[in-house]
Order: structure tokens, then C-alpha cells, then sequence
């Protein structure tokens, strides 16, 4: 498979889960991966974050130039939000726009905006296939913000309901998860499912930059083309990750730079 760019012009965005702790427990390392990534996943309350860390994360994101974006998800601090919940649409919609409108109040105070909203774990992998709940989310967005891009899953009916609802969207690629056949990613629960060989998540990165295909699971190339690639902050190593892949891209003549 050629790593190669598609073209000359290639560019791409850089996005990382920041701001998840809580308190005094933190998980990610905000101040390393603002300095290689281009957008910031804020998380806002619900499955991570409390006020001090998002406004902290704000603050230092607007300082280095990178976008931020809410990064919500079920109620579930508990579950980390990967655990299935099954919330009434209204209460869901309610609940997004709740979180989008607290990270707004930081990222003003900044001097910035929320830039987009990308949902978490669970509610992310649920919106995949599930119409009701990703309506849910697009209308909470709506609620918040109309003009609000939304990150997603390219086919996910996340991204169908925001295009029908005329919010502008933003398709993702993941460097450090593996795919399934159908271009879905593999559960967290399942071997492989995340990957932290460096040389193999630099390797998928340019595959996906530039061909726009990665090698699923089973062995088949899943078409990913992506405005945008996600690398996991509380992947072991994720601050080493994110600059070597950084470094990959823009030896390969791809432009990193924000999608907002």
C-alpha cells in the first residue's frame, strides 16, 4: 500500500481527547499533546473534565493556536462514558447542548469559540448506526450552536442527520483503533482493538493521508478518507505517538492544519 500523499495539496487535522480528568485525577497529558495536535476534544463534565480543567485546557489551547472542539457524551463519569445507555432523545439533546454551552463559557473567557463537537465513546459508537440517537445529538448541536461543524465517522448517521439538518460535517480516521470489514471500529473489549506499535500507527496514518485506505482487522482495505485523524490521548505512549506521527505526516509533504 503507497503512503505516499494523493496530492501535492494534502493536508490534514490532528485531533486528540483532551481535558479528561476529574479533580485531582488526571489521564491524558494536555500540555505535551497541545504542542503536536491541531484540535483539542474538550471533555466537558460528563464522562470526564471538571470546570478548572476545561477552562485550564481552553486556556492553553487558544495560547498555541489550536482549535477547540466539545467533546460530549453520555452522562457516565463513572463508565468513563463507554458504557451502552439508552437516554430518551430529548433528555439527549438537552444533555449536548448543556455541555456544548459549559465549554463555551471557558473557551470564551479564552478569547476563542468552540470550534466543533465530536461525541465520546459510547454515544460516538452508538450515533454510527443508530438514527434516533444521532438526531438526538444533531439537534442538541442545533440547540447550542447551528453553525456548528460535527466530527464523525465517515457513513455514520451522525454525519447523514447533521448534512440533512445543515450543519457542516467533518469526517474522521483513527490511527491507533482498528477497523472491522464494514469500516466500523472494532470494540474496545476485543483483541487488537487498539493499536500502540509506533511504527504501525505512523505506517496507518500516512495510508490514510494519502491513499485514504487502512487494513482492517481482517485483513481487508477499508476506504477512510478523512478530514481529520484522531489519536487517543490515554493511548500508552500517546504524547511519543502524536509527534511521531506529526513528524511522519509532514515528511510525506502532508500539510497538518486545522479543519476549523
Amino acid at each position: 500500500m503507497s503512503t505516499a500523499p494523493a496530492d501535492p495539496t494534502a493536508s490534514i487535522d490532528l485531533n486528540a481527547d483532551l481535558g479528561e480528568g476529574f479533580g485531582r485525577w488526571r489521564l491524558t497529558d494536555d500540555e505535551e499533546l497541545l504542542s503536536v495536535v491541531t484540535s483539542a476534544n474538550v471533555a466537558c463534565g460528563f464522562h470526564a473534565g471538571d470546570p478548572a480543567t476545561m477552562r485550564r485546557v481552553c486556556d492553553r489551547a487558544t495560547e498555541r493556536g489550536v482549535r477547540i472542539g466539545a467533546q460530549v457524551s453520555y452522562r457516565d463519569l463513572a463508565g468513563f462514558g463507554r458504557r451502552a445507555m439508552d437516554v430518551p432523545p430529548d433528555e439527549l439533546a438537552a444533555e449536548v447542548a448543556y455541555q456544548i454551552g459549559a465549554l463555551e463559557v471557558f473557551a470564551r473567557a479564552a478569547g476563542t469559540r468552540v470550534s466543533y463537537v465530536k461525541p465520546h465513546g459510547a454515544l460516538y459508537n452508538r450515533v454510527v448506526a443508530d438514527e434516533e440517537q444521532a438526531r438526538a445529538v444533531v439537534a442538541g448541536v442545533l440547540l447550542a450552536d447551528a453553525s456548528l461543524p460535527v466530527l464523525g465517522l465517515p457513513g455514520s448517521r451522525l454525519l447523514e442527520s447533521a448534512e440533512k439538518a445543515g450543519l457542516p460535517t467533518v469526517t474522521e480516521a483513527f490511527a491507533d483503533r482498528a477497523y472491522t470489514d464494514e469500516g466500523t471500529l472494532v470494540p474496545r473489549g476485543s483483541d487488537g482493538a487498539v493499536i500502540t506499535d509506533a511504527d504501525a500507527v505512523v505506517e496507518r496514518s500516512l495510508g490514510m493521508a494519502g491513499s485514504g485506505v487502512v487494513t482492517s482487522l481482517g485483513g481487508r482495505e477499508i476506504a477512510v478518507r478523512a478530514r481529520s485523524l484522531c489519536l487517543h490521548g490515554d493511548t500508552p505512549g500517546a504524547v511519543g505517538l502524536a509527534r511521531r506521527v506529526r513528524a511522519g505526516l509532514e515528511s510525506a509533504g502532508v500539510r497538518v492544519a486545522a479543519f476549523a
